[in-house]
Formats: C-alpha cells, sequence, structure tokens
C-alpha cells in the first residue's frame, strides 16, 4: 500500500528536521515537528507513533522522533519527486523560482516514478533545484556535504552562492532582486560583533536567558556583503538562513 500524502509530508518534515540537527543531536523534537506541518502536538505524536509501529520511524516519548532506514528512503524520494516538479516549472513551464514551492507541495503526492524519470531524463539528469537544494537520487539518498553560512563563512574572500533554504516567495524575490541567487559570487566584507557581558555559569538561569540573548544577537547582526557587479548589501535579517558555499 502507498503511503498517504500526510504519511509523506511527515516522512519530509522529520528527515529535514534531521538534517538540521547538531552534531551531539539524534532526535529532531515534536514541537518541531508539529510546529513545521502547522498541526498541534498532540496530532503530531498520533501520527508519529503510528508510523513507528509501521517500521517507518523511532519515537521516543518525551524525547523526540528519528526516521528509519526504510522511513528515510521513502522521505528522500518524496524530496526527489519536489524538487524535480520544481525545477521543470522553472525551466520547463517559465515558472518563476519564488512561486514553484507550493505547487510542487501539491504535485509530490501525485505524479509516478515513471513520470519523474522522464523529468529527471529531460532535466539533464539534475543535481540541485532552482533553490540550489540537492536532488536525492533514485534510492532517495543525498550526498552528505558542508556549507557554510553568511554567519560563518571567512571574511574578504570570493564565494559562491550555493542554496537559499527560505521558501518564501517575498524573501526569494528579495534574493534574486539583490543578485544573491545560487551561482552569483559573493563576498562578505565584515560582520559586526556581538558582545553582552561575561558569561554566567552554564546550567543556571542567567547563562540560559544570555543564551538565547547572544543567538538573537548573533541573527541579526548586521553583514555586509559585495555582489559581483561592485554593489554592497547588508542582510539584517538571518534568523532564516541564506547558506553560502566555496
Amino acid at each position: 500500500m502507498l503511503p498517504s500524502s500526510t504519511v509523506e509530508n511527515y516522512l519530509k518534515a522529520i528527515y529535514q528536521g534531521q538534517s538540521a540537527l547538531a552534531s551531539e543531536q539524534r532526535l529532531v523534537p515534536m514541537g518541531q515537528v508539529a510546529a513545521s506541518l502547522g498541526v498541534t502536538p498532540g496530532t503530531a505524536t498520533t501520527m508519529v507513533k503510528a508510523l513507528a509501529e509501521s517500521g517507518l520511524a523511532e519515537y521516543e516519548p518525551y524525547s523526540g522522533v528519528r526516521l528509519s532506514a526504510a522511513g528515510e528512503r521513502l522521505a528522500g524520494l518524496v524530496l526527489r519527486r519536489h524538487r524535480l516538479v520544481e525545477l521543470f516549472l522553472v525551466q520547463v513551464m517559465g515558472m518563476s523560482w519564488a512561486d514553484v514551492h507550493d505547487d510542487a507541495e501539491q504535485l509530490e503526492h501525485v505524479v509516478s516514478d515513471r513520470l519523474i524519470d522522464r523529468i529527471d531524463e529531460m532535466l539533464g539528469r539534475p543535481t540541485h533545484d532552482p533553490h540550489g537544494d540537492p536532488i536525492p537520487n533514485t534510492a532517495g539518498e543525498i550526498a552528505a556535504r558542508h556549507l557554510d553560512s553568511l554567519l560563518t563563512c571567512p571574511l574578504a574572500t570570493r564565494l559562491r552562492v550555493t542554496r537559499i533554504a527560505d521558501q518564501d516567495p517575498a524573501f526569494l524575490r528579495f534574493i534574486e532582486s539583490n543578485d544573491l541567487k545560487p551561482g552569483e559570487a559573493v563576498e562578505v566584507e565584515s560582520r559586526q560583533r556581538c558582545r553582552l557581558g561575561d558569561a554566567a555559569p552554564q546550567g543556571s538561569p542567567h547563562h540560559h536567558r544570555r543564551a538565547r540573548r547572544v543567538e538573537a544577537a548573533r541573527r541579526s547582526r548586521p553583514i555586509v556583503i559585495r555582489t559581483a557587479d561592485g554593489g554592497r548589501r547588508c542582510a539584517r535579517d538571518l534568523a532564516r538562513p541564506r547558506t553560502t558555499g566555496r
């Protein structure tokens, strides 16, 4: 029996949550899964338990969830369909890269494997979608890679934008209008340092509050970027990742 669109959406959300985990983390928090799907934590927990019973996930109460090998493969195939459809809509149908995400969200559940293979062949076996996200292979696998962000890349070094993680249409239009699409050459000229006083003892309430302030400041500090045409851009709102690669 083929998985439903609801099951596929959960698998994809957990898969993407796993991809963003820090190295010391193993489980995706249930609150994160619920938020990414726009459902209540109770609804998410019920569905995740069903995935665990089907052998597609490992669920630990009060801790989180992680996909099994079978769940990761199915999630990878959903992402493959989604990203190939996005690329088809941009390159063949002439749609804007800012407008294809929602359509791909619908089509990823209904296109056949035969049609996806034909699209893949027609597009020349592409490796990335219009936003720079890697396209999984026919086994649902994605090659691991490390990308610097605007917060971690070296200063005064010529870089090339590789991936835009935020799929919000308005943000993608902002990226396009400022010559920051994947493939564009950029150079980060400066990042403002943030200093919020002396560290509090780890584990104390003051430490946790300060850690939150540091994270907020880190994400909002101005970054000055030089683009290929010699222009300068100031990226201040970094709550949404804007990833670059060397």
